[in-house]
């Protein structure tokens, strides 16, 4: 399980501001956010994530105990 946190536009396109979660990689994450979530696509798409505090996109990166989902900053 993984605690995923959501901030500002990504937590409105959830309904929420934090969920437990199962996923292995930070793809599988994603996928399941985006199946979940349809408002989120615009919000990943051009957001980022902090897997335990380090920015990343990479799919295959294995995720810890935390993940937040942040929006675009500054126009994005």
């Amino acid at each position: 399980m993984v605690q995923v946190r959501y901030f500002a536009a990504a937590a409105e396109a959830a309904g929420r501001d934090e969920e437990m979660l199962v996923a292995t990689t930070l793809g599988e994450l994603r996928d399941t956010l985006l199946t979940r979530y349809p408002a989120l696509v615009p919000v990943i798409a051009k957001g980022s994530f902090l897997v335990d505090g380090v920015v990343t996109r990479d799919p295959e990166r294995a995720l810890g105990a935390r993940v937040d989902v942040l929006p675009p900053f500054s126009g994005g």
